[in-house]
């Protein structure tokens, strides 16, 4: 039975007090994990008061405020941060939360929001190039015994004798997680560095045939691709009857009918119909995205009526 997570996305508009308060109610309605998005925008409108908020300020912050839900990012963009220290950050937040931490991380997509804020935004093959040595950097780190040093010379990142410090709560790191639909370097990544990769957004037919994908990007490294956890993301919009549930559906700007196709929406039982379509693929984490934080409603309809059948 795959483990069910929450995923926010707080750029949309949400303080730390109201991401915290959620997060809370998801550890204490028996959820297994509290993820979030890495963005400085909201995406496809303006606006989003009060503004965005930092992923891993913000995790630090819930490592305190929690004591047994997963934490993490889907995705960590790669362009925001430096490896070195980004490796620090990851490191201090999983030690805050006593080894809880997950690492999503990706290349980076939404332009806007780089331009936005001064952050500079390469062609996709340098992207890429980047994120490849940020997972070799990072990995590697949080590796080296103490005591030693590790360097790196890169095209893109240069490290000379670095303590490797701090060391992660969880060795040799935090699970690193990567997803995307891409055909090559997503999936060459994932079977080199990854503890699970994911999907988001799209049908299950579409999920099955990206999960083939790199299960053979894995094979063609020699890694068991049964080592490789498979997880999918979904819009979820649940209520007693459909009427409610297209209701959740419409003041999240969801349209109804696309979400029959890449998320889940409607009855309990119909939301665990869907789940379970995704599981039979082997999806072993299901991260249901909920888009309104002020929606502590659904939160528990999902938790008294979805989560019990995964139990």
């Amino acid at each position: 039975m795959p483990e069910l997570h929450v995923f926010t996305e707080p750029q949309n508009g949400a303080s730390y007090a109201r991401l915290a308060r959620f997060a809370r109610a998801t550890e204490e309605c028996g959820f297994a994990g509290f993820f979030r998005s890495d963005h400085y925008l909201t995406i496809h409108r303006r606006g989003g008061l009060p503004g965005p908020t930092d992923s891993w300020v913000t995790l630090a912050g819930l490592a305190l405020e929690t004591k047994r839900i997963r934490l993490g990012t889907l995705m960590t963009c790669a362009t925001f941060r430096l490896p070195g220290p980004l490796a620090i950050a990851v490191a201090q937040v999983d030690q805050m939360s006593q080894g809880r931490v997950d690492l999503g991380i990706g290349a980076g997509w939404y332009a806007a929001e780089h331009a936005a804020y001064g952050v500079p935004f390469p062609n996709p093959a340098e992207r890429f190039e980047r994120l490849a040595e940020q997972l070799e950097i990072l990995t590697s780190l949080w590796a080296t015994p103490e005591g030693s040093t590790y360097s790196f010379v890169g095209r893109h990142y240069q490290l000379k004798a670095s303590p490797a410090l701090p060391k992660p709560w969880q060795r040799p790191g935090p699970p690193i997680l990567i997803g995307g639909m891409g055909k090559r370097r997503t999936p060459e990544l994932a079977a080199r560095f990854a503890a699970e990769f994911n999907v988001a957004f799209v049908s299950v037919a579409d999920a099955g045939a990206q999960f083939e994908v790199v299960r053979h990007a894995c094979r063609a490294l020699g890694r068991d691709a049964g080592q490789l956890r498979l997880s999918a993301a979904l819009t979820v919009a649940c209520g007693d009857d459909r009427g409610e549930a297209n209701s959740r559906s419409r003041n999240i700007g969801q349209d109804p009918e696309r979400l029959e196709v890449i998320g889940a929406v409607g009855s309990p039982a119909q939301v665990v119909e869907r789940i379970e379509a995704y599981a039979r693929l082997g999806c072993q984490r299901i991260y249901l995205q909920l888009l309104d934080l002020g929606d502590l409603d659904h939160l528990e309809l999902l938790a008294g009526q979805v989560l019990p059948a995964f139990a």
